[in-house]
């Protein structure tokens, strides 16, 4: 076995743990398959592949701790006893990830059933940047210096009085430097910092694990049951599993417009608010707000999450837009794990087909507010404008 720089099976984001949870009880024979993409281009070193797969062969060693359990059963009440119990004997299986190298290209691919394969995507990205920067002995700049731009950045959301999330796993720079960046928004946080979307640091300050679902809990639903009732199947199970707990919904699967055409007065009220992922930040805000007006709810008793590319300038420019018109807070990903005086990687690792029971592969199709954001083959994606009534 080859070392991991992963130290606990809930390093990871708490959404794959409530989606996992979701789909053990309602798609328990679905398969999948994900692939990792290159989108920065970024130049991989000889013998990465080989690199990436001892750590990822070093993940079957990670188990769900006594102690780990525990937190989870006091601070999320609504994941099921039972899933617990399969947590803390599930083991990652390295025969899920096929990895390869061609030159300075890497290919990974993730198969498997979804119940399994899901908590994948997150750790195999924190590993992959992690790898990148050591195996190109790539100096970042020292830990105080960490601590300063983190407590620099925290201070001014302070002074917005905004709620700040933490959401940088995926392209984090390193386990060690998410540590730092955590350890200095728990001493200088304040009123600001409100959390992390990361389960084990959440649990190593002893605050409540953030998150509801991703992208591929609705592109899933898409491919087994049609774009046109992709949002309301999956929305309706959700509610099904989870009433009215996490009740964060993602708009943007299928553009926002789509979304808010289905999401009915039901599920307007049933969710606490929604979640911005792509696109103009203050055209959706004018458009939930307008949304929740024709519903006839109060915008000011719903929060929208921001979670796109943030820093501290589109932050206040946002809150200056949405103060008193609607609650808001908001996710900060790579500006807090990734600020260290090297380029940011940008990569994915997306859900790519899906397999239902009794079904042949289904390519799957994300249609985001932004063109580029487009995952999917053309003619999938072409078929789901074409369905959706899209004309861009």
């Amino acid at each position: 076995m080859g070392t991991t720089f992963l130290k606990s099976i809930l390093d990871n984001d708490f959404y794959k743990f409530t989606m996992q949870h979701a789909v053990i009880k309602l798609f328990p024979k679905a398969k999948v398959r994900y692939a990792f993409i290159n989108r920065g281009k970024h130049i991989f070193p000889p013998g990465f592949a080989d690199l990436l797969r001892q750590s990822v062969d070093a993940m079957a060693d990670l188990r769900l701790t006594k102690a780990e359990k525990n937190y989870l059963a006091k601070y999320c009440s609504y994941l099921d006893p039972t899933y617990l119990d399969f947590l803390q004997g599930y083991r990652y299986d390295p025969s899920e990830i096929q990895i390869t190298q061609e030159g300075s290209e890497i290919q990974v691919k993730v198969e498997g059933f979804w119940y399994r394969t899901i908590l994948w995507e997150v750790p195999l990205m924190a590993l992959i940047s992690e790898l990148f920067y050591k195996s190109n002995h790539l100096i970042r700049v020292d830990d105080e210096k960490i601590k300063e731009i983190t407590k620099s950045k925290i201070d001014s959301y302070n002074a917005l009085e905004v709620s700040i999330l933490e959401f940088g796993t995926r392209r984090r720079h390193s386990y060690d430097v998410h540590n730092l960046v955590n350890e200095t928004l728990k001493t200088f946080g304040g009123e600001s910092f409100i959390g992390t979307s990361n389960v084990h640091f959440a649990m190593v300050n002893d605050k409540r694990p953030l998150g509801t679902h991703a992208h591929e809990w609705f592109m899933f639903h898409a491919a087994t049951y049609g774009f046109q009732t992709a949002n309301l199947i999956s929305l309706e199970h959700w509610t099904e599993v989870y009433g009215g707990d996490l009740g964060i919904a993602l708009t943007d699967t299928y553009t926002t417009d789509i979304f808010f055409d289905q999401f009915d007065k039901k599920f307007s009220k049933l969710f606490d608010g929604v979640r911005h992922d792509s696109g103009d930040p203050i055209e959706f805000a004018e458009k939930v707000i307008a949304h929740y007006t024709k519903m006839g709810i109060d915008p000011k008793s719903k929060i929208i999450v921001f979670s796109d590319s943030l820093n501290v300038e589109k932050v206040k420019m946002i809150s200056d837009f949405c103060k008193g018109k609607i609650k808001m807070s908001f996710g900060i990903g790579t500006n807090f794990t990734n600020d260290t005086g090297l380029p940011s990687m940008n990569m994915v690792i997306k859900l790519t087909e899906t397999k239902s029971e009794n079904t042949d592969w289904q390519g799957v199709v994300k249609l985001s507010d932004e063109k580029n954001k487009n995952t999917g083959t053309p003619e999938m994606i072409a078929l789901a404008k074409q369905v959706l009534g899209i004309k861009s």
